[in-house]
């Protein structure tokens, strides 16, 4: 907070008001907050535009209905809330959120969520990167975790939610071994992703990106719409823990940080202990298009 502006470590929207980031707040009561009952989804602001935008909204309306959730607020009216929170951050490069809770019960009503209120809450904070910027650029140490991912059959991994019990999990262990970050697997031995990323290979020039137990990321989207316009082979399938230790190359992608490569897996090293080359092609041409303009939506657009 500054006195020229209170809202500079952030602005959020809650119960129908902007108000500076410190002072945003969910019920004890919410379910939201006392069982994970909720569902989010992020997209960041790159030099005053948002990237993609509406693909992420698309997505958070996908995961309200999975979850049988509704707010009053259609994409477009969503995309002004959005762009006036970054206007009164006034920031130029942000990590700007949506979520949606379930809510809070009210006295005497049955334990029935369908019963509930859902609450909307958006926020607009400086950007963050999930991996470090320097760590993106000596390649990420990875681990592939002990921790199983929850399953599929238990929790959607496809609608962004907070159950991340198993992904803090995960980071203790990268933590432990000194590595940057963690990937895990399935109870059955499949690659499913990271916490808050998704994790591909190349080996012999294709890229792989796991089938199962991850979001469908809208930067994963992207590094398949870069390797098709740069002519790069992608096989999306079952992907084991061997399939990491062999391959050419490894890197993640996330809205927080974009494309972002790894130089280790379990100590392995790769390329030199360096990102590889398919991955810094990717990396360099998924910023190109910012640069270039390419699904970008000025914020000022929208205001």
């Amino acid at each position: 907070m500054t006195e020229s502006n209170p809202f500079a470590a952030g602005a959020a929207f809650v119960g129908g008001e902007y108000v500076p980031i410190g002072q945003a707040s969910v019920s004890v009561l919410d379910w939201g907050f006392t069982k994970s009952d909720v569902t989010y989804d992020v997209v960041h602001v790159w030099h005053g535009a948002f990237f993609r935008l509406d693909d992420h909204l698309a997505r958070f309306a996908r995961s309200m209905a999975a979850l049988h959730m509704s707010i009053p607020y259609d994409s477009r009216g969503q995309a002004r809330i959005l762009a006036e929170c970054v206007r009164r951050a006034g920031l130029d490069d942000a990590y700007v959120a949506m979520v949606t809770t379930r809510g809070v019960p009210l006295p005497g009503m049955p334990r029935q969520p369908s019963l509930m209120t859902n609450r909307y809450i958006a926020y607009a904070i400086p950007w963050i990167d999930v991996i470090p910027v320097d760590v993106q650029e000596r390649g990420a140490h990875l681990i592939v975790a002990g921790t199983p991912r929850i399953p599929s059959e238990s929790v959607d991994p496809t609608v962004k939610n907070y159950h991340w019990g198993d992904l803090v999990r995960a980071m203790f262990e990268a933590e432990a071994a000194g590595a940057d970050n963690a990937v895990l697997l399935d109870p059955d031995g499949y690659v499913t992703e990271g916490p808050g990323f998704n994790v591909f290979a190349v080996r012999d020039g294709t890229v792989l990106s796991p089938d199962r137990g991850a979001l469908e990321g809208v930067t994963r989207q992207t590094v398949f719409d870069i390797c098709a316009e740069l002519g790069l082979p992608v096989r999306i399938g079952p992907m084991t823990r061997a399939d990491l230790l062999e391959a050419d190359e490894i890197f993640t992608s996330t809205t927080a940080g974009g494309v972002m490569p790894a130089a280790r897996i379990d100590g392995r090293i790769l390329s030199n202990d360096r990102p590889g080359p398919v991955s810094r092609r990717i990396r360099e041409t998924y910023w190109a298009w910012h640069e270039a303009g390419r699904h970008l939506t000025p914020v000022a657009d929208l205001l």
